[in-house]
Formats: C-alpha cells, structure tokens, sequence
C-alpha cells in the first residue's frame, strides 16, 4: 500500500508537466484561436534526422520547455520518420506533406516554426547547441 503511494505521488507530478502535442493540425489552428496562444510547429525525422533528435532530448524533453509550453504554446510535430516500424498513418502523413509544401519547401529539417492563430509565420529556427533557456528567449522574441 505504501509502494503504491509512493508511485503516485512520484508518477502525478510528471504526468501533469508533459506538454500535450496535438495530434490534429486543425485542432491547433482552432485552440490557437481560442486561447490566443501561438503554434509551435516542428518539422522533423524522428528516426533519421540526428539534429531533430538532439532538438527533442534538449529543448523539447527539457522541464523549462515544458513548463513554458504548458503556459504558452500549441504544439504540433509534422513528423516524416523513414522506418517502417514508425510510419505514421496515411491522412497525418498527407497533412504533414501539405504543412511542409506550404511551410518548408526547401525541406530543412529540424525546422521550428510560431505561427500566430492566423498562420503567420512569426519566427524560425533550426537546430544549435544551447540550453533551453535561450531557445525560449528567443521563442519570446518572435512575439514582441
């Protein structure tokens, strides 16, 4: 009984810090419109792209990103992973090329980019090494 409060109390915490990537880029544009919050939107290869991954473990998995996001953005992946075992479903990887033609065409990956509720593109960046801290700073840059 006491392992299992103690699991709780550990789990809970966590569990209510993970930031929430939508699954659904319309339903960011619609809770972007509701809350006045900008969309962070990712493009990446998740199981190829060696940058993108160092993006996620750094800046995205990182407790300040969370907390930030949490409070201050939507998040969506536009994800082109190559392995089989990863292949998302067909209409995300239709909407995911339809992002990237309109948002990406020179095709660069990782490519962050805020958006504002109207599709603008407010900022960008790519991959550099640095803390999260200054990936926020300059988050909070794009919308002064």
């Amino acid at each position: 009984m006491k392992l299992k409060l103690l699991i709780c109390l550990f789990v809970i915490p966590l569990c209510a810090l993970s930031q929430d990537w939508e699954e659904s880029y319309e339903h960011s544009i619609s809770r972007s419109k509701n809350t006045n919050k900008p969309i962070l939107l990712v493009f990446a290869g998740s199981d190829w792209c060696a940058p993108c991954i160092k993006l996620d473990r750094l800046l995205f998995q990182s407790q300040e990103f969370k907390e930030y996001a949490d409070k201050n953005l939507i998040l969506f992946k536009a994800d082109f992973p190559r392995t089989k075992k990863n292949r998302l479903p067909l209409q995300k990887e239709q909407v995911n090329k339809q992002l990237a033609q309109k948002f990406n065409s020179k095709g660069y990956f990782p490519l962050v980019l805020l958006l504002d509720k109207d599709e603008t593109v407010l900022g960008s960046f790519a991959y550099e090494n640095q803390e999260a801290e200054e990936y926020i700073s300059l988050l909070n840059s794009f919308q002064k």
